[in-house]
């Protein structure tokens, strides 16, 4: 997986210009916060080296020691989705040797049961089908015999993740295949890595299952836990791809351990414990900092390069051909003021960061859909010939020519910062679910009937009930004969009666129902 996958199409073609083994222009930047951003290092052209830059600043506090991923690589090997494996920069940043090519690292689910087994056809897809079951239900080896075979081959790696899971930093480097002397290039930088992580959460839960049907609670919760913490380290590397990774894996992690809840087995000092143990998991990073540093600079790396390789086509390169008719393009790349593009950029990597770090949901929402609305405006205007046309003809056209492109450039390479925040939002509230859920299992053990109210959990069992992310309100309780079934309304703000995603009438709440519900066959 590369960076540039979760960027425009446009950037594409921008990473192939900046590729290009062309003179840089005169003259360069101007070096500076409101500019650049970071003032070095810089390349033999007296450029920013923003791979560099980026890598220096997501390291710092980290050391081989701490970093969890320094591990994690040691489990996936020197390659980890094959082919040439990582570049030598990627294990120099690590501050690790290289892996050796062959050794007991993690072997994919894929290659073992249809490479090593054989399966392929309808035997593929019905072991796919029990894959996913097996991942959330307690089971036995004869359910799944493939699935327990390649829990048995890969216990050496699974033994070094769980290590590396305990570890208090993560930093993945991003580095891309330059050679030696070459300009950087953020967006061609691989991070394959972050796919094994999520594979390594099916590999955890599915043993989980296992060992709670086998009676070994305490096994079961170790690699549950394991998850978990898998989850939030990857959320704090520096990409949004790596936080939206650790949250999916948070949510693998969240409906296995659901199933823990039944096991007949568990008490409520039990469920008290784990109750702690989930309480004291690190958060989930913020999404500010995924913007404010390394999307911030991805931009400026990609709008540096073009700059860099200058000449007719530039401006084409970096929004994409046939999407905008400038009317001459050669001019408008010489008319624009680039101090001023990227000024712009920055501002609005600024106003980005800001609305994310706003506390209260109404108004980060709010400020969401401003700044929506002002990129389109923004992206329609840059759309304009005629209006292109007259910005040229203006006697100082290189400053509102520089405040259009930095504009239009953050419309283009800002996320769908909406999307992003809902599932951090999301990922907020199941976690506040799965801790009310070991609460209500701990209440019923010690009185034999699960409470009449949620407010009755604190403060014994919870010193404070969390209220519904999404509706700033008491989440819905609806406690019946043989359990209960509580939730969110989730980010749509309608109440559902509890139906989400898989429900056979789709919903957006989040829920928690107890006894758990059947799972559905696919």
């Amino acid at each position: 997986m590369k960076v540039f996958a979760f960027l425009p199409i446009a950037l594409l073609v921008a990473a192939v210009a900046i590729a290009e083994d062309k003179p840089p222009p005169a003259p360069k930047l101007p070096l500076g916060k409101d500019t650049t951003y970071v003032t070095g290092p810089l390349d033999k052209h007296g450029y920013i080296d923003y791979e560099a830059a980026l890598n220096a600043e997501l390291s710092k506090g980290v050391t081989r020691e701490n970093n969890a991923n320094a591990l994690l690589v040691q489990a996936f090997g020197p390659a980890p989705e094959g082919g040439d494996g990582m570049p030598l920069d990627y294990f120099k940043w690590l501050d690790i040797p290289v892996p050796p090519r062959e050794g007991d690292y993690l072997i994919s689910m894929y290659a073992y049961v249809h490479d090593k087994l054989g399966l392929s056809g309808e035997r593929l897809e019905a072991f796919f089908e029990v894959q996913g079951r097996v991942m959330q239900r307690p089971w036995v080896p004869k359910d799944c015999p493939p699935m327990a075979e390649w829990l048995k081959a890969n216990e050496k790696p699974l033994a070094l993740v769980t290590e590396a899971t305990k570890r208090p930093e993560y930093f993945n480097p991003l580095v891309s295949r330059r050679k030696e002397g070459d300009s950087s290039n953020l967006i061609g930088s691989l991070i394959p890595t972050v796919q094994k992580c999520r594979e390594l959460a099916t590999t955890f839960t599915a043993r989980a299952m296992l060992r709670l049907k086998e009676g070994k609670l305490d096994d079961a919760w170790a690699d549950l836990m394991a998850v978990h913490r898998l989850g939030r380290l990857i959320t704090r590397g520096g990409t949004l791809i790596e936080a939206l990774v650790g949250i999916a894996i948070g949510q693998i992690a969240a409906n296995s351990t659901l199933a823990y809840l039944e096991h007949p087995d568990l008490t409520s000092k039990r469920a008290i414990a784990c109750l702690k143990d989930l309480q004291g998991l690190p958060p989930v990073a913020p999404l500010a900092d995924k913007i404010g540093v390394c999307e911030r600079m991805m931009g400026l790396d990609a709008l540096q390069g073009i700059r860099r390789v200058g000449g007719a086509g530039g401006l084409a390169a970096l929004i994409g051909p046939g999407e905008f008719a400038i009317p001459d393009e050669k001019k408008a790349f010489e008319t624009v003021d680039w101090t001023t593009v990227m000024q712009t950029m920055n501002k609005g990597y600024d106003r980005l960061a800001a609305a994310m770090r706003l506390k209260d949901r109404a108004a980060r929402l709010k400020e969401y859909e401003k700044i929506e609305e002002e990129l389109k405006t923004f992206k329609k205007e840059f759309a304009d010939p005629e209006k292109i046309a007259k910005l040229m003809k203006e006697k100082d056209a290189g400053k509102p020519m520089g405040k259009a492109l930095g504009n239009l450039l953050i419309g283009l390479l800002s996320p769908a910062v909406q999307k992003v925040q809902q599932a951090h939002d999301r990922s907020a509230q199941v976690a506040a679910n799965l801790q009310v859920a070991f609460a209500m299992a701990a209440y019923h053990k010690d009185n034999g009937r699960y409470p009449a109210k949620l407010a009755d959990l604190a403060p014994k069992y919870l010193a404070t009930v969390p209220n519904d992310v999404f509706a700033g309100k008491p989440l819905i309780y609806k406690p019946n004969e043989k359990g209960y079934l509580f939730y969110s309304v989730g980010a749509n703000g309608k109440d559902e009666g509890g139906n989400t995603y898989g429900s056979e009438t789709p919903g957006d709440d989040l829920p928690v129902k107890m006894p758990l519900p059947e799972l559905k066959k696919k």
